[in-house]
């Protein structure tokens, strides 16, 4: 399918650093040639522990995914999203051991470049559409979102996206980043930017918005994917700066939602629509990810990363993010 001619920023280097994919190239080749020293070690005494440490080495995040998703049914209690069942949680599972790989093993570490950002609209830029600002939730960069910025590109919708650093620091640093990415987005031309958020990635936006008291009008609207507007269980266990703000209901996340309430108190979250499902391994229970007035929609049987990239979430995402419009550029990739 012929790609939407845009016109990118002539030099990769012109997009912001990664600090977390040189981590997670380091923790990726550490984990590879860790396994490979161990197979090779113990192969010639016991095959059988050559490969059961290889497993454990390469796949021991699947134990983390189940744990996590055990913690999720027991903690779900009276949240008023659907309890899942079981099934559902295995599914969610075998969708996270899938994804997990591909967006922390390749994607982030390796070819986050791959799509640049949009430097000038494409010239059959979708009818009515304002540009997209992409924002990754925690221990991401713009890598994550690949799928996305391949189908907007399809769509000839324009965008520009963010890498959040420092990748342990406080939430309300990443304000100005906020700023900028809007800043190149409006440059853009259109309709007002449009704000694609993951996971923390809301929560930045959240902390942009009530930056000034003219930054809601600023944006078209809010889609927030497994956001955790209320903070998350799993929060606790952080000793992390933008980690204890993720606690549910922390001080930080009350002082959020209190200059919400001051700057626009009867249209707080009008702007926002909500993914969320009753499954997510990372943001539970399952209503810490909706916001009240807010268009939420609940995914149910999702995970946490898989989420981002369901068919359902990508496909009605993608059509408010085009408005709707009979675009030339999809008509022509065709």
């Amino acid at each position: 399918m012929p790609e939407t001619p845009v016109q990118e920023s002539p030099s990769l280097s012109a997009l912001a650093p990664s600090r977390l994919a040189r981590l997670q190239q380091w923790a990726v080749c550490v984990a590879l040639a860790a396994a490979l020293g161990w197979g090779l070690w113990v192969w010639p005494h016991s095959p059988a522990a050559a490969v059961a440490g290889v497993a454990l080495l390469l796949g021991g995040y699947a134990l983390v995914l189940a744990l996590e998703l055990v913690a999720v049914a027991r903690v779900h209690g009276a949240d008023p999203a659907p309890r899942p069942r079981w099934a559902d949680l295995a599914r969610a599972w075998w969708q996270e051991v899938r994804m997990a790989p591909r967006v922390f093993a390749w994607r982030q570490p390796f070819v986050w470049r791959r799509w640049p950002d949009t430097l000038t609209a494409p010239a059959c830029s979708a009818s009515g559409a304002g540009a997209v600002v992409f924002v990754h939730g925690f221990v991401c960069n713009r890598g994550f979102w690949h799928p996305w910025m391949r189908e907007l590109r399809r769509l000839g919708v324009p965008y520009v996206s963010v890498n959040l650093e420092p990748v342990f620091g406080s939430i309300d640093d990443y304000v100005p980043l906020m700023e900028q990415a809007v800043r190149r987005a409006e440059a853009l031309g259109g309709l007002p930017p449009q704000l694609v958020c993951h996971s923390m990635g809301g929560l930045a936006a959240r902390a942009w918005l009530v930056a000034d008291v003219a930054n809601p009008a600023r944006v078209q609207r809010v889609l927030s994917i497994g956001t955790p507007h209320h903070g998350t269980w799993l929060g606790q266990f952080s000793h992390l700066p933008n980690g204890r703000q993720m606690r549910m209901h922390s001080p930080w996340l009350q002082a959020l939602a209190a200059a919400e309430a001051q700057h626009a108190p009867e249209a707080t979250y009008r702007q926002f629509i909500c993914w969320y499902a009753n499954t997510d391994n990372i943001v539970f229970p399952a209503s810490t990810a909706t916001l009240p007035g807010a268009d939420n929609r609940l995914v149910p049987g999702a995970a946490h990363v898989a989420m981002a990239f369901h068919p359902r979430v990508m496909r009605e995402s993608l059509a408010l993010l085009a408005s709707g419009a009979s675009s030339p550029c999809a008509a022509t990739a065709s």
